[in-house]
């Protein structure tokens, strides 16, 4: 009996072919050999394949190739979510953590700065001021308690200003402690951003050159599939 007429029994169907009609293991790309070894484990580069079976395998693997493509994606976000789930929020109250830590004089402090530098406080000392002047000049023109040129009153306003410089000077400070924090955690949170999309764009040029590889697995059993196709005709 000569090559031509000789016949070998397909390994999955196990039925008899002659040569012509049956593929050699060795001649099978390694990841169609693998689809047939996970269903048929004695599977081995000494066995055959008949056509038929070999394109159902062929196009089982590209099919599961697909399936696994949606998988990936969806594990891909998957994971973007859970990995951002797992760290704590660095966006934080910067007014509600200052407030627990400064004192009663430092909050005070910062309250009579804030009063001093407000119309409510000029027109209260505009009228305080008009005030005394008229008591010193008008009502009290006999025995006035501060006489014209108000000695009294500049030692009131001297002694005021004195006050007020120190008090305005940690008002200042503790807006500059406010603003270091802020700046403090605006920089964790964009840190923290960049190092999200930085690992996200990782994840997406890894699940790219992924998928070119799987295509071009693809392309190679579509190649195969057509050469087999113009064989026949």
């Amino acid at each position: 009996m000569n090559g031509k007429t000789e016949c070998h029994a397909c390994a999955v169907c196990g039925k008899s072919f002659s040569n012509k009609n049956l593929i050699p293991a060795d001649a099978i790309r390694e990841v169609v050999s693998q689809e047939i070894l996970h269903d048929y484990p004695n599977w081995s580069v000494q066995d055959y394949i008949c056509h038929a079976d070999l394109t159902k395998y062929r196009i089982q693997y590209v099919q599961s190739l697909l399936k696994s493509e949606k998988g990936e994606v969806t594990d891909l976000e998957y994971e973007v979510i859970n990995s951002m789930q797992q760290h704590e929020l660095i966006t934080k109250n910067v007014e509600t953590e200052l407030d627990q830590n400064w004192s009663f004089g430092e909050r005070l402090a910062d309250k009579i700065a804030t009063f001093g530098g407000s119309w409510a406080f000029l027109i209260c000392f505009a009228v305080f001021l008009a005030i005394w002047i008229i008591v010193n000049t008008v009502v009290m023109v006999s025995r006035p308690a501060d006489p014209y040129p108000f000695i009294l009153l500049n030692l009131i306003l001297s002694c005021l200003a004195a006050i007020q410089a120190p008090v305005i000077m940690m008002s200042q400070n503790r807006q500059e402690a406010k603003d270091r924090l802020r700046s403090q955690n605006d920089y964790q949170i964009n840190l923290k951003a960049e190092l999200e999309i930085r690992h996200l764009h990782e994840k997406l040029d890894h699940l790219l050159s992924h998928q070119w590889d799987r295509l071009a697995q693809i392309q190679e059993i579509q190649i195969d599939l057509l050469a087999e196709m113009s064989k026949k005709h």
